[in-house]
């Protein structure tokens, strides 16, 4: 296991002070531990681009953050997930009634699944899998994407997951006002929130939608 960087913990504090977030030490403690897990996968099996662990505490552990308090503590769905971005960061913080983590991309799969081994996350569940061919017998209220495909891909591969008061969440960088207006006509976008992520390039948007 790799040493957990005195430096890694200033950063993460400071962007958690920054985005006015309290996080208890122990959850502190577990996005610490998972960052090391995500070093050492990364090196072999390169599920990030993202190299340097500072660089990963900011666009990574503290952007996915960032969407906390736009959610609540009930179930969870991440598309597209990747090495669990925003899902696992998530739910390392918040204990969510159920989470399901999906991704088409078995490398990444396996290192979720190796995190919920280590962090033994009962309720969570790593899902390899296209979105469009998951079951939608147990709805999710919330979805959430984080630069996954368009807008409209987004909600046409996950309708079924949907539950009739659900929302689906999606995080973008600038304001994707070509992709709204390219939504199916029962996709109705509820509000856009700026989100002001500390270390984050760029602009960072949260699109928020329902059935209309």
């Amino acid at each position: 296991m790799i040493a957990i960087d005195a430096r890694w913990r200033a950063r993460l504090a400071q962007g958690l002070q920054q985005l006015k977030l309290s996080v208890s030490l122990g959850a502190q403690q577990r996005l610490l531990e998972y960052l090391t897990l995500l070093v050492q996968w990364n090196a072999a099996y390169n599920l990030t681009a993202v190299r340097d662990p500072l660089q990963m505490i900011d666009r990574h552990l503290i952007d996915a953050l960032s969407l906390l308090p736009h959610l609540a503590p009930t179930e969870l769905a991440d598309i597209g997930t990747g090495p669990g971005i925003p899902g696992m960061v998530l739910a390392l913080v918040q204990p969510y009634q159920r989470v399901w983590l999906v991704d088409s991309n078995g490398k990444k799969i396996r290192f979720l699944r190796e995190c919920l081994r280590r962090f033994e996350l009962p309720h969570v569940h790593a899902k390899e899998s296209r979105a469009e061919a998951l079951p939608g017998s147990e709805p999710f209220t919330q979805i959430v994407s984080r630069a996954y495909s368009s807008l409209s891909d987004f909600v046409t591969s996950t309708r079924q997951l949907l539950a009739a008061d659900g929302r689906w969440l999606a995080m973008k960088g600038k304001r994707p006002d070509d992709e709204i207006a390219a939504l199916p006509a029962w996709a109705k976008v509820e509000r856009i929130e700026r989100l002001h992520v500390p270390g984050a390039e760029g602009e960072r948007h949260l699109v928020v939608l329902r059935v209309a």
